[in-house]
């Protein structure tokens, strides 16, 4: 197995522990990571059309939108997730027990370079993830959909 492939099978794990803990928990332990909300993402598998959700951090959130950040730990690829809703920007979000339909996006040069701060503020790893990947680290903006 190569190590893409290790990267993959250990985030998929991990999305599995962190759910299951969530819901034996009752959302009260890993409701948040280093400090921010853990935001539960629902969206279209671009190739397979089923649904599919994982478990993701926002570092930057108000009242109209949640800002996520598609890192993939400084993998030289970007997440499935950012795949998924650049194919289907339509999802839904759960955050603080309360799911949200949102529509996302990518973020424009001049929002990432606005909230890049803000972001790495919030959680420093995100810096050394960039410094990791040759990428420029996709920030996906979720605004809430009435």
């Amino acid at each position: 197995m190569n190590s893409n492939a290790r990267a993959d099978r250990s985030a998929r794990l991990m999305n599995l522990v962190h759910k299951a803990v969530l819901t034996v928990t009752g959302n009260r332990l890993l409701a948040s990571a280093f400090g921010m909300p853990v935001v539960e993402l629902h969206a279209v598998g671009r190739k397979s059309g089923q649904p599919r959700s994982c478990y993701l951090t926002s570092p930057v959130h108000d009242a109209d939108r949640v800002v996520l950040v598609a890192s993939k730990g400084g993998d030289d690829r970007n997440p499935d997730w950012y795949q998924n809703l650049r194919a289907n920007p339509d999802a839904e979000l759960v955050i603080y027990g309360r799911r949200r339909k949102v529509r996302t996006r990518t973020a424009s040069a001049a929002e990432r370079a606005q909230l890049w701060p803000q972001i790495t503020a919030a959680y420093r790893g995100y810096a050394q993830y960039q410094q990791r990947t040759t990428r420029e680290i996709p920030v996906v903006i979720c605004e809430f959909v009435s």
